[in-house]
């Protein structure tokens, strides 16, 4: 089977090194075009790009599916598309090229969490499950009909970045199955049923902690911007970054953003929400690099009346 690959974060990767490792003919990869990385904001491949490379596969690097990009895949001659997080839109006259279609590898259990950012909007949600899914791709967003699916627990320490790790990984299994039972024509897809929720993409602002709401909300919140686009709280001004949390039942109340302190040989941090404390882990302050809370407690000198907003 003659297969297009689409994809160009790392989450993709794993896709792709299993296509290639079951056998299917990559004739050709679908990425973002070279992006600038880092302070000095050098060019630099996609992580997709870069695997590509190494795997010695052609590579189309396009930021939309424009003319060229489809007489580019026309060319290759695929008998289907495999898109994962391509971050780009298919455009109708894009869909037909391939004869069995792009099949997407989306990680939630659609039609829960249509959109850019599935996983995340899990985890901040306080789901208990989620998942991948292959399907159809159409001209709805994520609304095509499903070839297969695959649970996951979702953990109380589970941040949105882990969870998209494994999901990489089993989905990739679940996406190499469907492309071969496609192939041996003993898929059907079945149209979605359930209700729907929408996961758009997560900016910064989505990342900011309001210590009024219960603990475990903050937790969520914090969880499910991890890695990106990241938790952070304001400290006299300043965007103050926070790392996943802890709630603490066992510790007295305090109000909502008041950081306590508590003395011993590794100070442990407690900030207020509004419900029980939560103990901070890892903090970046504003100018500063990754720390323990535990260090950065110890830096205060003395200070107590520290408070987030």
């Amino acid at each position: 089977m003659r297969v297009l690959f689409a994809g160009t974060p790392e989450v993709a990767v794993p896709s792709l090194d299993r296509l290639v490792a079951d056998g299917f003919d990559v004739v050709a990869v679908l990425t973002r075009e070279d992006a600038p990385v880092g302070r000095k904001r050098v060019l630099r491949p996609s992580p997709v790009a870069a695997r590509a490379a190494e795997l010695g596969l052609p590579v189309i690097r396009a930021n939309r599916i424009d003319a060229a990009a489809r007489e580019a895949i026309r060319a290759a001659g695929p008998d289907v598309a495999a898109i994962v997080a391509y971050g780009g839109l298919v455009p109708p006259a894009a869909l037909g090229i391939p004869r069995h279609g792009w099949i997407n590898l989306h990680f939630s259990l659609l039609p829960a969490w249509r959109g850019a950012a599935p996983v995340q909007h899990a985890v901040i949600h306080g789901d208990d499950i989620t998942g991948a899914v292959t399907f159809l791709l159409e001209e709805g967003l994520d609304t095509g009909p499903v070839y297969g699916q695959l649970t996951e627990a979702i953990g109380p320490d589970d941040t949105a970045g882990g969870l998209l790790a494994r999901l990489a990984q089993s989905g990739s299994v679940l996406l190499s199955q469907t492309l071969s039972g496609i192939d041996a024509g003993r898929l059907v897809a079945v149209p979605q049923a359930g209700e729907v929720s929408l996961a758009p993409k997560l900016g910064l602002e989505d990342g900011r902690v309001d210590w009024t709401v219960p603990a475990l909300a903050v937790r969520r919140r914090i969880n499910g911007t991890t890695p990106e686009p990241g938790a952070w709280t304001t400290l006299e001004g300043q965007r103050f970054k926070l790392g996943p949390v802890v709630p603490r039942t066992d510790t007295p109340a305090l109000e909502p953003g008041h950081v306590a302190v508590l003395p011993g040989k590794r100070p442990r941090v407690l900030v207020g929400t509004g419900s029980h404390p939560v103990e901070l882990g890892a903090v970046q302050p504003a100018g500063k690099k990754t720390m323990d809370a535990s260090d950065w407690a110890r830096g205060l000198g003395g200070e107590t009346k520290v408070v987030f907003a």
